[in-house]
């Protein structure tokens, strides 16, 4: 099961790391974050080198099908953020071992069904 770590625990951390107080870190983190996004809607490309790009393209107007429906929709161009995985990030989280050791239990079989019962033959008194 995933942990989601929100932007307080991450404060906390780095604040506990470098000794910092926590106005401080969020405030840096907070700056950080914006400066991406006033990046991104201006159409720079970010890129932190061995982390990854963040860049924004295009994607094309096109038809769509309402599936209740099955009505044809016309969905316009939209921008959307594309990330790329750096180096240092593919390596470390896309391996197959986790990242913490758990003691990982065998997967247990379904139970089998209990096999059916023949019907009762025919003029049978059972």
């Amino acid at each position: 099961m995933t942990h989601t770590i929100t932007k307080k625990e991450l404060v906390n951390r780095i604040a506990e790391e470098t000794g910092q107080t926590k106005v401080v870190v969020k405030d840096i983190i907070q700056r950080f974050l914006d400066s991406i996004i006033d990046g991104l809607s201006s159409g720079h490309r970010l890129e932190f080198r061995e982390f990854g790009v963040f860049e924004v393209k295009v994607r094309a107007a096109r038809q769509a099908q309402n599936p209740r429906t099955l009505e044809k929709v016309s969905v316009p161009e939209k921008r959307v953020v594309r990330f790329k995985v750096g180096r240092m990030m593919r390596d470390r989280v896309g391996t197959d071992e986790p990242v913490e050791k758990e003691t990982a239990k065998p997967p247990t079989p379904p139970p089998t069904p209990p096999p059916p019962t023949p019907p009762p033959a025919p003029n049978s008194p059972f």
